[in-house]
């Protein structure tokens, strides 16, 4: 009895053990590790457009260098400032959760790493699979500084869809022959437009439709029959781009890193701050012949802008059997949208839907705690005395937010709010709604001036959040990617002209709506969006077009702690830089 007895009992630990041990190997298995890089910032000479160039870049790359991590990994990435610009970098839709620290827009997450300096960024990827892209955040450095980020998911899980044969990144970005820094400095002081870029870039090529550029051309060689996920990245300052491929359609099936329900689509509408995920799948043949991948504006605004197309080339590996060259093959071009088509760019977006199913919810707040209205567009700053300026009549070309102007201040926000120092940085007085109402999208108001200040909008934590924002017409109606820092949101709504509150949320998608970090507000038109205010930290929004930031078109969330250890904003790194 007592034998049978310990020999079912041995049995019963063995079973624990055994239990035990499995679990253990699969919480190996899914837990995360630690991938450590060295960013060392400094200039390199550059050829582009028959010109060289000396740029800002990340380990004399450009673009620069991949990081690869897997959903759950922490990554330390050591910045070290060699130039004489003072430099930021944000990783850009990563959520940071109670990492505000690592966040990276200069003077709102930290002050920049001065030249001679370092910063160690560390966080990790919590929840996220798919692809983002790490750029400078200060001033117009992101020109030349950037870079992606994929994220694979955890081991031995696989894609929502066919395996693909081979992934590769492509990198949209614009180039300038002259100084960057000097355009913005310049245009910042007159008032006036700053000068628009010479080219487009694939990876950093302009390709085959630009002078000098027949050997600055992508390509991107297909074996016939295999599937391609190119993992496309928006990060030209001031334009959003068509892009498409001879013949070919794609398949999109992930959008901001967040798995989307499949669609196909010859054409594709993709945002500064925006990543798309496509698949591509070659032809099952050798087609004897070469296909244009292209890429070019899209474009709302009066204001005059880049036209011109960056190409790249698509090659299907050659056959031994076959003796013809490629060069010799016709070279098929594809068909893109006019630059102005806001019908294509909205049925486009609309076609963009969550998976929201068991594996990948969509967790939309259905109940709202806090509405905002925000109304987002150009307006006008006063010339000062004894200047002229080169805006409409004598004026500054501004971008307000609620009519508010953000101010950047001389210290990051995110300290000042930690350490209860926000005297005379910031106040907490942003608009729920537009200081006065009017046809928005119709004729301005009389006075187009903006107000000028730092304030941010005080949110507590776990606040469900409904956020309107509304294009205006007021110097032009235009369209605006509008980038939410250490968030998702979910677009619950979109339509053409004037929000209407008692009627349009009836039609809000809490179903399978897209869930992204970046969104284009309509030209004259508004977008609605839902987020979960779970993230304490300063939270920067601000639209993705480069010169409308410079303008003051962005503001900032302060999420406070919660009640729970885990509900609240770590102490600062040591390193953290100084102002």
């Amino acid at each position: 009895m007592e034998y049978s007895f310990l020999k079912t009992y041995n049995l019963f630990l063995l079973a624990v053990f055994f239990l035990v041990l499995v679990d253990t190997l699969a919480l190996a298995k899914h837990a995360g590790i630690t991938r450590h890089y060295k960013f060392n910032i400094q200039m390199q000479n550059v050829t582009r457009l028959c010109q060289t160039k000396n740029i800002v870049t990340v380990n004399g790359q450009f673009p620069g260098p991949r990081i690869i991590a897997r959903e759950g990994d922490r990554l330390v990435i050591k910045v070290v400032n060699n130039v004489q610009y003072n430099v930021t970098i944000h990783w850009h839709g990563v959520r940071q959760l109670r990492s505000g620290w690592a966040d990276g827009p200069a003077y709102i997450a930290q002050c920049p790493i001065q030249t001679g300096q370092s910063y160690v960024y560390n966080f990790s990827i919590t929840g996220q699979r798919g692809t983002l892209f790490w750029h400078a955040h200060i001033s117009w450095l992101r020109v030349t500084l950037y870079g992606p980020i994929v994220i694979l998911p955890k081991k031995g899980v696989a894609y929502p869809f066919p395996q693909p044969f081979k992934e590769v990144p492509i990198l949209f970005g614009e180039w300038w022959k002259a100084d960057v820094e000097k355009i913005i400095s310049q245009a910042l002081q007159t008032g006036g437009a700053p000068n628009i870029s010479d080219a487009y870039t694939i990876n950093g090529l302009p390709g085959i439709l630009y002078n000098c550029s027949a050997n600055d051309t992508f390509k991107l060689k297909v074996k016939p029959g295999k599937t391609y996920l190119l993992r496309l990245v928006n990060a030209a300052l001031n334009d959003e781009l068509f892009f498409s491929i001879a013949n070919h359609s794609l398949t999109v099936v992930e959008v901001d890193a967040v798995y989307v329900k499949p669609f196909k689509a010859n054409t594709i509408l993709i945002t500064p701050g925006q990543t798309t995920n496509v698949l591509l799948k070659a032809k099952h043949f050798h087609p004897n012949a070469t296909f244009l991948i292209a890429a070019r504006p899209y474009a709302t605004g009066p204001a005059s802008f880049d036209n011109s197309t960056t190409t790249g080339i698509l090659e299907y590996h050659q056959p031994s059997t076959n003796t013809m060259k490629s060069n010799k093959f016709p070279l098929l071009k594809p068909k893109l949208p006019i630059f102005n088509d806001t019908a294509f760019a909205t049925s486009f977006v609309k076609k963009i839907r969550s998976l929201a199913n068991a594996k990948f919810p969509a967790n939309v707040p259905k109940k709202v705690d806090k509405h905002f209205f925000f109304t987002v567009g150009l307006g006008l700053n006063p010339c000062p005395q004894n200047q002229t300026c080169q805006g409409p009549n004598n004026t500054k070309l501004a971008a307000s937010v609620n009519n508010i102007s953000f101010v950047q201040p001389n210290v990051a926000l995110l300290q000042s709010h930690y350490f209860n120092q926000s005297k005379g940085v910031y106040t907490t007085d942003f608009p729920v709604n537009p200081p006065f109402k009017f046809n928005y999208t119709g004729n301005p108001p009389n006075n187009i001036f903006v107000t000028t200040g730092t304030k941010v909008v005080m949110l507590p934590y776990n606040t469900s959040v409904e956020l309107v924002m509304q294009d205006t017409s007021i110097v032009s109606a235009e369209s605006h990617p509008l980038h939410l820092h250490g968030f998702n949101f979910f677009v619950v709504g979109q339509g053409i002209g004037n929000y209407n509150s008692s009627k349009d949320p009836a039609n809000f998608n809490l179903v399978d709506p897209a869930e992204r970090n970046t969104v284009g507000v309509p030209s004259g038109g508004w977008v609605a969006i839902r987020f979960l205010a779970d993230n304490p930290g300063v939270w920067f929004m601000h639209c993705h077009l480069e010169v409308h930031t410079s303008w003051g078109l962005k503001m900032a969330w302060m999420v406070m702690d919660g009640k729970g250890s885990k509900q609240k904003l770590p102490p600062p790194p040591a390193d953290l830089p100084n102002c």
